[in-house]
């Protein structure tokens, strides 16, 4: 599978593979990140509320409900220079899944639960700052993915977690916007067109008010310039870049 990056891009920007990208160190082009430094990475689940008088009804035809909630946490810090200049990420992942699950009393088998999504939670922040001294020039990166089944009005039971996480990243005066790509089209091992079943998250275009001037392809881990970037603008979305790859909470793995 490849992400479909516009021809009309194409021929305005360059490409260069993330070497590293998902470990602890990346590189590419001029650009090198130091050893990322990870915090601890919790993930725990619990029980939300009960259901004491719903099951009262729904145990005299064979059923219990219950709710769960997961929450996972992970912190993560590096610096990445471009052999000029140096900028310092510090960054931040929360994720909270509430669900309700239905399973029967009397019987157990593959069809005995069923578990339905209520909320799902999912905020990344990143400040990348350049000077300390000087918080103007910090700019602040935020993704986020929000899902609320009553707020929604949802009524559709199999309602999933969708991995489109989106946000923008500003330092006050500029803003980046962070767009997910996802792809359906595909193609086999020798070369026939397909077509997946769902959409599956692929990358994220990166662009201004000015157009697109770059894009992070999370499947074969390349980052792509528009070419009228000057340094600063490329160092500023490279921060981006590496910030998206080094997430684990939100881990699109391929």
């Amino acid at each position: 599978m490849k992400l479909a990056v516009p021809d009309a891009f194409k021929q305005q920007a360059t490409m260069h593979h993330v070497n590293g990208a998902r470990g602890n160190k990346m590189s590419f082009a001029n650009f090198t990140t130091s050893k990322i430094k990870r915090g601890v990475h919790v993930s725990y689940p619990g029980w939300g509320r009960g259901f004491f008088l719903e099951n009262l009804v729904l145990h005299r035809i064979g059923i219990d409900k219950l709710e769960t909630v997961e929450n996972e946490k992970a912190r993560f810090r590096y610096s990445l220079s471009d052999g000029k200049n140096t900028v310092d990420i510090y960054a931040k992942e929360k994720q909270v899944t509430r669900k309700h699950e239905y399973s029967t009393v009397n019987y157990s088998g593959i069809f005995s639960s069923f578990e339905k999504l209520e909320q799902y939670d999912y905020v990344f922040s990143a400040v990348i700052s350049s000077d300390s001294s000087r918080q103007s020039q910090d700019w602040e990166l935020v993704m986020t993915n929000l899902y609320d089944r009553k707020a929604q009005h949802d009524n559709n039971p199999f309602t999933f977690i969708s991995q489109e996480d989106k946000g923008l990243a500003t330092n006050g005066q500029d803003t980046i916007f962070v767009k997910p790509l996802s792809i359906r089209n595909t193609e086999t091992s020798n070369g026939k067109p397909g077509r997946l079943p769902i959409k599956l998250m692929s990358g994220y275009e990166l662009s201004t008010s000015g157009g697109v001037i770059g894009i992070v392809d999370m499947i074969d881990r390349n980052v792509w310039f528009y070419n009228e970037l000057d340094n600063t603008e490329k160092l500023h979305v490279t921060a981006i870049a590496t910030a998206l790859f080094a997430r684990k909470v939100h881990d699109v793995k391929w």
